[in-house]
This record gives structure tokens, sequence and C-alpha cells, in this order.
């Protein structure tokens, strides 16, 4: 299961749920890849997995690892629904995969990027805090730590959620550039170097279309509630860059009733007092400093060009400035991290006392570097830093208050946000409860309508700056439909 180039055979007889079956299959094996077959024949040789769903609703899965054979079998209720039939099958997967690889997930067999949207519907609909145990651990065979975990986020989400203002919309500005990718990144980003020749194109492009939005917002009467700089490192440019794009936005929108503006300052190199002062004074008062690890050797692994000690002095001048809302990034699981390691950057962090540290899990995306070595780094000590951090960070009373998921994550982990009472991000729980549209605007943005009666609707901007830039007119074809969703947003308000 080492190579990279090698496809498990996986058989399917009487069923089509290929996207469950290989996402229960990933919770033991990140990294593999999978091919899929309907014939019977194909269940052969040393590794395979085979499923079958007969006519009578009787289930079999038979998985041989190395030649070794494990078989369940179950029965089905004749009346049993698509999804009764699909649990039952990744149940039975479930069952032998942790058997022959001694590992047990932690979400069981919640592979959704959301968790806590389920213990919030649960909660909304009356359900006790045992009857959500109950129904989450029996049907997808989650952990009673993890469900402890989904269940205090959604406790500290919930006020927050009702006071949403689903008439108004949340801004995302995208500036997709940094100073090197880090081995470990997988967004769409590009390194100052390569990307220097497109910056003024690219910033007056940006204007451009934040220009386009905010005729958009003004027109229809809609209302911002919050804004959110994200790349990328946005302070990758120069102060004055800097200073460009965020004078765009105070002459575009009207800032007066927004909650939040954040920037994240992000990579402690591109961090200096001039771009803080740009940012407090054009209106931005969150943002994050993501040291990510305070491990010099792990920087220089993952391929950071600061230092431990850079990152506290990047958090402090912060301080200095007057940033009272900072946020600070860590990632569990980073090649070569110790668990020692990893408990001296947190408890280095909670001392500077920022107003929330998010704890990220290693993922490893197939457009990462670290995705080329397989499965190597999928054994690490990631599950042991995220047991210290939950009861370390909220002892010193940081809550959690968002969550999120994502495939191939170390150790099958999750990424949390905790914060102090009053100091949590409501964009990051926005996107994550999806209920308010957001507007993205520049390279690699990614636009979320939704719409009155639920629906959502995705807009995604050009990967790549020279596409956003090459193709921009016909890009901006694509607000009117902008217009038309707040428009609808607009005439269910109450007058």
């Amino acid at each position: 299961m080492t190579d990279n180039n090698y496809k498990m055979p996986i058989v399917m007889i009487g069923h089509s749920f290929k996207y469950e079956t290989e996402a229960t299959l990933k919770l033991f094996f990140s990294t593999a890849r999978f091919s899929f077959s309907s014939d019977k024949a194909d269940a052969a040789g040393d590794n395979y997995v085979y499923t079958e769903v007969t006519e009578d609703n009787r289930v079999t899965v038979r998985v041989c690892l190395g030649g070794d054979v494990e078989e369940r079998t179950a029965v089905l209720p004749c009346t049993a629904e698509k999804k009764g039939t699909e649990y039952t099958i990744c149940r039975c997967l479930f069952s032998i995969m942790v058997k022959k690889t001694g590992v047990t997930p932690p979400w069981g067999l919640l592979t959704g990027i959301r968790p806590v949207k389920k213990v919030i519907d649960l909660i909304r609909q009356g359900c006790s805090e045992e009857e959500i145990y109950s129904q989450l651990g029996e049907r997808y065979l989650v952990s009673s730590k993890k469900l402890k975990l989904a269940y205090d986020t959604a406790v500290n989400q919930l006020p927050i959620l009702d006071r949403i203002d689903s008439s108004a919309v949340s801004l995302y500005v995208s500036i997709p550039f940094c100073p090197t990718r880090c081995s470990y990144c997988s967004f769409v980003s590009h390194s100052m170097d390569s990307a220097i020749k497109l910056m003024p194109e690219y910033i007056a492009a940006l204007c451009r279309e934040l220009e386009i939005v905010g005729r958009i917002v003004r027109e229809t009467g809609t209302k911002i509630d919050t804004i959110y700089f994200g790349g990328g490192t946005p302070t990758s440019v120069s102060a004055e860059e800097l200073r460009t794009i965020m004078e765009a936005v105070e002459k575009n929108f009207d800032l007066d009733k927004v909650r939040e503006y954040s920037v994240e300052a992000g990579r402690p190199d591109t961090i200096t007092e001039e771009k803080l002062r740009v940012i407090r004074e054009l209106g931005a008062g969150r943002i994050s400093v993501n040291p990510q690890t305070l491990n010099d050797d792990v920087l220089k692994v993952i391929g950071r060009q600061h230092s431990g000690e850079d990152a506290v002095r990047a958090f402090e001048l912060a301080r200095k400035t007057g940033f009272d809302n900072i946020n600070t990034d860590l990632i569990a699981g980073l090649p070569t991290e110790s668990a020692e390691s990893f408990r001296n950057t947190l408890d280095r962090m909670i001392e500077l006392d920022p107003e929330s540290i998010t704890v990220h899990t290693l993922t490893i995306k197939r457009s990462a570097n670290l995705f080329e070595k397989g499965s190597e780094n999928s054994s690490n000590p990631a599950a042991e830093m995220v047991d210290y951090s939950i009861p370390a960070l909220m002892s010193h009373g940081y809550l959690p208050y968002y969550m999120y998921r994502q495939k191939n994550t170390v150790d099958n982990l999750e990424n949390v946000g905790y914060a102090k009472k009053g100091y949590e991000s409501y964009y990051n729980i926005f996107i994550m409860d999806e209920t308010q549209t957001i507007l993205g605007a520049g390279c690699a943005a990614s636009t979320k309508l939704v719409y009155p009666d639920g629906r959502i609707s995705r807009i995604h901007n050009y990967k790549f700056p020279y596409e956003y830039i090459r193709s921009f007119d016909k890009l901006m074809e694509k607000k009117e439909e902008v217009t038309e969703c707040l428009k609808k947003i607009r005439s269910v308000q109450p007058r």
C-alpha cells in the first residue's frame, strides 16, 4: 500500500456506493488509490475489497490484505432506505478495517467537513446531549471524546448563529501570494518571486472587481456584515499595495455596520509595523499571526524562512501597534515535529495570550509537496498533540467555537478554532454554517450565494493570476447571478 502507483481493487456488486466505500477505506489508508469493478472475478490476489448487496437485502463485505481474508455479513430490513444500506456496508467495512489495522478512527464513519452541523440540527430538534451522543455514536461510530468536542463547539456556536443576519453578506478578498510555498500547502498560492511581475495588473484587476461588487451591493441595498482578507498571505504584498486594496474596499463598501474585519497577516516574515499600521488605519480590527510551530528545525523542513522567535516578535509587534483581537494558527502533525515540541509551542502561544488560537491537523493533499512522500507522513503523533491541545486551551479560557474536517487528514482528525468569550470569528462560523452569502473577489476566490429558499450556488474565480487578469471581463459576466440573488434576499426582508 506504500506504492503511489498501486490501485487496490474494490468490487461492488448490487450497489453503487463508490464514494462511501472509498471514503471509509481512506480513513485507514489516507493516501491510497483504488480501482473499481463490478466483476466478481476481480476479487482476487493478496489485496482487494469485495462488497455485495443481494436482492434479498443481504450485505456481504470481504477484505483481503496481504492474503489474509476477513468477512462481515448483515441483513437489511426489507424497507431499507438508501442511507441505511450505505451505512450498513460502511459499518461492516469499518469493523473489518479496525480489526485488521488496529486503528480506530475517532470520528468513525463521519467523513463530511462539518460535523458540528449535525449536532446543531439535533439540538434544534430538541434532542438532549445524551440523545445526540447516542444517535451519532450508533449511526456513525464516533468516539465519545469527539462527540463531546463537537457538542461543546455547537453550544458555543449557537448563540452566534442565532444572531446571524441572513439578509446581509460577507466579503472575502483574495491575495493569493506567499513568500514561498510551504510543503504541506494545497491552496492556490503563488510565490512572490514568480508573481512579482503580475502584481500591478493583479491589484488593478482586484480593485476593479471590488468596484463592481461594491456597486451591486449598493444598488441592491445589501449590508456588509464581515470582511475577510485571505490568501495566500495578504501581507506578502507591500504596505502601499495593501493600502491600495484596502482603500478600494473602503471606497466601495459601507464599513459602518461591519461587525468584523479580518486580515490574515499569516507568515511572520511578511509582517512589518508599516503594514500593521495600514491594516489598522483602514478599518481591520482582527488579524492572524500564524507561526504553525515555534520549532526552528520543523520550520525549515516545511519551507518557512522565519524562526520561532520571529513569530513571537511579529505577535508582540501587532500588540504594540494596537491590535486587541489576534488569532494564531498552529498545525499538529507537521513533519519531524514531536509531541513535546508541539506542547512547547502551544504553551508558549498561550503565554502570549492571543484572543483566539486555531489548531489545525496536517492534511496531506495531492497538490501538496508532502503527498509525493505517500504514507510515510501518515504515522506521527498528531493525535497526541490534539489530545493535549483540547484541555490545555479550555483550561485557559479558550472555548471551541468552529470546526471543520478535511480528507487525508493525519489520524482522521479535525481543525478547531478556540477563542476567548466574545472573540469568536463570525466569518469562520458563517463559512462553515453556510447560512449567509459570501461574495468573493480576487484570484481563486469563491462566491457562495445562499438564496432565501436555502439553495446554494457557487461562482469560482479563475485560480491563477494570469487567467484572472486575461479573462477578467468574461469573469465579470457572472456577476449577474450575484445581482439576482441579492435582489431575492432583499425582497424577503421585513419592511
